[in-house]
């Protein structure tokens, strides 16, 4: 319990130091949504190929596109008759919010991701045996691996006759809808309110966000302003932190929720779909594809993504977040919007100068990734989770802790110079230079 709690705290003080040194901007909460801008030009971006971006995006039956570079507007475009202001739906992008909602609900003691579904749905709300339904746990329904039959007719289905066995919980990865639509109702039967009234008060109320939940079928989308879905995305950028108010607490439950929740498909955390990873499965089927499937996006990047392309990439490293609202484009169709979110990175790189690439350090036999690499005072690490130490070129051990992927290292206090990371795995080699 001692080591649990040591692990959590490194990672609580790695992210809360992580944002001070970042010193991001949050919008005001006000009715005014007022927004501070930095312009591509100050931060050095390639302002040349805006426009080949933004083309590209109007082709794709774009309605709006925004990002944010450390909390300020770098880029906002809307297409046609949309507007700020215009409403458009999450659609499965939205899941990765019903993740963060869920996290909440466990911080606060009203559920446990452990505990089996059944506790707050009643028995009987699968077709299956009661043995077999006892086994479907709350993280199952996050991590997509309930073991309930996507084939079914409509996988959007949450009567109890479409929820049929197929296999064991945790032993088999599917991307089915229903028991993810059936969360919603274990948040409302857990907290005692309506998802709505639960997402006002744990999420809009602090971010400013707006939007509204509404039932279509079976499904429950989420609608909101393009801008209500850049709040979101800075929100969980900064570790669940908004300005100085910690929304998610939960250390253990953050990291977990954006990094690998099954060794089945390992780009899916959450709820969240997360790039940088040896394989990746994609909705309808059951083999793994080799490599990431943004792999034009930065390696850290890890997104919620939905129907026609509706999408928010958050890449901590970079500070930026990138909304994409719209219809079905040209691009190749999938359930999640994959190959358009490689496609509009293609064009983002270009905007950014390249500087989202990511510089490759092997360690042994895993592959880690350190960048920036040279540094200028924070590291981020991926491919790696655990403890680690760093050695000035002297030998001399400076740093020593736990290593969250994807979060960042502080590092602004030491000298100039070159170090190496060590791992259980390897080391690896990083520069730290130019420090105010």
């Amino acid at each position: 319990m001692k080591k649990l709690k040591f692990l959590l705290l490194s990672g609580y003080l790695l992210t809360t130091t992580g944002l001070t040194a970042q010193n991001p901007y949050f919008p005001p909460t006000g009715p005014n949504d007022t927004w501070e801008t930095v312009s591509p030009e100050s931060l050095g971006w390639c302002t040349s190929e805006i426009d080949p971006l933004l083309n590209f995006l109007e082709q794709e039956n774009t309605k709006g596109f925004i990002v944010l570079k450390d909390g300020k507007i770098a880029l906002e475009k809307y297409f046609g008759t949309f507007t700020k202001d215009s409403l458009w739906y999450w659609a499965s992008a939205g899941k990765s919010m019903t993740a963060f909602l869920v996290g909440q609900a466990q911080e606060d003691g009203i559920l446990s991701i452990s505990d089996a579904t059944s506790k707050y749905l009643g028995t009987g709300w699968t077709s299956c045996t009661a043995e077999q339904e006892a086994k479907i746990t709350v993280r199952h329904q996050l991590t997509m691996t309930t073991g309930l039959d996507d084939g079914v007719e409509d996988n959007h289905c949450t009567i109890d006759s479409c929820l049929k066995y197929l296999a064991d919980p945790g032993s088999r990865w599917a991307y089915h809808n229903a028991p993810y639509t059936l969360l919603e109702k274990v948040l409302e039967n857990a907290t005692g309110k309506d998802i709505n009234v639960y997402t006002q008060q744990k999420l809009k109320t602090p971010t400013g966000m707006t939007g509204l939940w509404v039932t279509l079928d079976y499904d429950n989308i989420y609608f909101s302003k393009p801008r209500s879905m850049a709040r979101f995305g800075l929100l969980v950028q900064n570790g669940g932190v908004w300005n100085k108010d910690t929304l998610l607490k939960d250390r253990e439950f953050f990291y977990e929720m954006i990094n690998t929740s099954n060794e089945i498909n390992q780009s899916y955390g959450y709820l969240w779909w997360l790039n940088g990873k040896p394989t990746y499965m994609l909705p309808g089927v059951q083999f793994a594809f080799k490599g990431s499937w943004a792999p034009d996006a930065p390696a850290d990047m890890f997104a919620a993504m939905g129907k026609n392309g509706q999408m928010l990439c958050i890449v901590p490293s970079q500070g930026l977040v990138m909304v994409r609202m719209g219809n079905p484009g040209n691009s190749p169709l999938s359930e999640i919007g994959v190959f358009l979110c490689n496609l509009i990175w293609q064009k983002l790189n270009a905007v950014i100068c390249n500087k989202t690439a990511v510089a490759d350090v092997a360690a042994g036999n895993v592959p880690i990734h350190i960048f920036p690499n040279p540094s200028a005072g924070q590291l981020f690490i991926t491919g790696y989770k655990g403890d680690a130490e760093i050695f000035n070129g002297s030998g001399m051990k400076v740093w020593q802790g736990v290593i969250y992927s994807g979060q960042p290292v502080i590092i602004s206090g030491f000298q100039n110079g070159i170090y190496w990371l060590k791992t259980h795995t390897g080391s690896a080699k990083f520069i730290l230079k130019n420090q105010e």
